[in-house]
C-alpha cells in the first residue's frame, strides 16, 4: 500500500469518525479552494454529517454557480463564535494561508489538511498531500473513490471547476492523464463543461478592463526584458470603481508576453499590504521565491502578501527576482 493510499483511506475514516466539522480553504479563495471547500459539504452531507464552510474574508461572485456557495460564511462579515474539533482544510498550502481562523478551534481540535502544494509544511494532525496532483479537486476525487463515498451531480461541477482553474482550462504543464480521465468521468454526471468555463474562465467585469487598461499603461520591463510586473494602488482601485477581485489575473498578462520568464503583479490590497502574484514560464522556481516573502505555491505559480508601501514592495521584491535570475532589474 502506497503512503497516498494510505492517506486517502486515514481521511476517509476521519469523515465518518466525526458528527460536526469546520471547513475552511485560503484566504482570497479561487476555482479550487472554493470547488474543493463545497465537493468536501456535499461529501459531508451525503454522509448525514453537521458542517460549517468558512473563509477569512469574501468569495469570488464568480464561483456563484457552485451548488452550495451560499453556504460559504465571509467570517470578516459575519463573525463566528463557536469552536469545533474536526477541522478539515482545503488547498492551503500553510497554516497562514489558512487566515484568522484558529479561534474557532477547539483545544482538542484535530486538523485534516488536504492540499497539493509543493511548500506545505503538513500542518495539520492529518495529512493528505499529492504535491504532483494539478488541484486540491483532483485528490479529493480520489478521495470520493477510495471512500466509496457517492459521487452526484452536485459534488462532480464542484470537483470539474477545481480541475479546470487549477489547470488553467486543461492548458497548464500540470495536466496529466489522471486528470483528464478524472474530468472526463466527472462530465457523466451532467457536468456542462462550456458552461463552467465561460463562468470560471472567459466572462470578466467592466471593473477588471478598467483597472486592466490603467495596470498596462504603467506595465514595466526589467532584467533584460525577462520580467514584467504591473503595480496597482488602492487609489488606482477606487477611482476605477475596481475592486480587488477584479486586479485579480493581472499576472498573466505579464507572464504571456514574448520573451519574459517571470511575471509579477502588485496589488495594494491595503494601505501598506501588498499582495504579490508570480507566474513563471520555464526555469524560475516563483514557490521559492514566495516562501522567502512569507507565501508559497506551485513552482510556475505563486504568490505572498508582503507589508510596506507599494514601492518598496516592488523594490524588495523585483531584487529578489533578479538574484534568482542572476541578473540585475535595468
Amino acid at each position: 500500500m502506497s503512503d497516498y493510499t494510505r492517506s486517502l483511506e486515514e481521511a476517509a475514516r476521519f469523515l465518518r469518525a466525526h458528527d460536526r466539522f469546520l471547513v475552511l480553504s485560503h484566504i482570497s479563495p479561487d476555482g479550487d479552494a472554493t470547488g474543493s471547500a463545497l465537493a468536501v459539504a456535499h461529501i459531508l452531507k451525503d454522509l448525514g454529517k453537521s458542517y460549517t464552510v468558512i473563509n477569512e474574508g469574501d468569495t469570488p461572485a464568480k464561483f456563484s454557480f457552485l451548488p452550495g456557495f451560499e453556504q460559504i460564511r465571509n467570517l470578516s462579515a459575519s463573525p463566528l463564535e463557536d469552536t469545533f474539533s474536526a477541522v478539515i482544510a482545503v488547498d492551503c498550502a500553510d497554516r497562514s494561508r489558512m487566515g484568522r481562523v484558529e479561534h474557532l478551534f477547539a483545544s482538542d481540535a484535530e486538523l485534516l489538511n488536504i492540499d497539493h502544494h509543493p511548500t506545505n509544511d503538513s500542518f495539520g494532525t492529518l495529512n493528505l498531500i499529492r504535491t504532483d496532483a494539478a488541484a486540491t479537486a483532483e485528490i479529493l476525487y480520489d478521495l470520493t473513490v477510495a471512500g466509496d463515498f457517492p459521487m452526484q451531480p452536485d459534488l462532480a461541477l464542484c470537483l470539474y471547476t477545481g480541475l479546470l482553474t487549477d489547470t488553467g482550462g486543461f492548458r497548464y504543464s500540470n495536466t496529466t492523464p489522471h486528470v483528464m480521465e478524472s474530468a472526463a468521468r466527472l462530465l457523466a454526471y451532467g457536468v456542462n463543461p462550456g458552461d463552467v468555463a465561460e463562468r470560471c474562465l472567459e466572462v470578466i467585469t467592466l471593473g477588471h478592463v478598467h483597472i486592466l487598461r490603467r495596470a498596462l499603461a504603467r506595465l514595466e520591463l526589467s532584467h533584460q526584458n525577462q520580467v514584467a510586473s504591473v503595480a496597482v494602488s488602492r487609489q488606482d482601485l477606487a477611482e476605477t470603481g475596481a475592486d480587488r477581485e477584479d486586479a485579480g489575473g493581472l499576472v498573466n498578462y505579464c507572464r504571456n508576453i514574448e520573451g519574459v520568464e517571470v511575471g509579477i503583479s502588485f496589488v495594494e490590497a491595503e494601505p501598506d499590504v501588498i499582495k504579490v502574484s508570480f507566474r513563471a514560464r520555464s526555469y524560475v522556481n516563483v514557490a521559492e521565491l514566495a516562501k522567502k516573502l512569507g507565501g508559497g505555491g506551485h513552482a510556475k505559480a505563486a504568490g505572498c502578501t508582503v507589508k510596506g508601501s507599494l514601492e518598496e514592495v516592488q523594490r524588495q521584491v523585483l531584487a529578489l527576482v533578479g538574484e534568482a535570475m542572476g541578473s540585475e532589474r535595468g
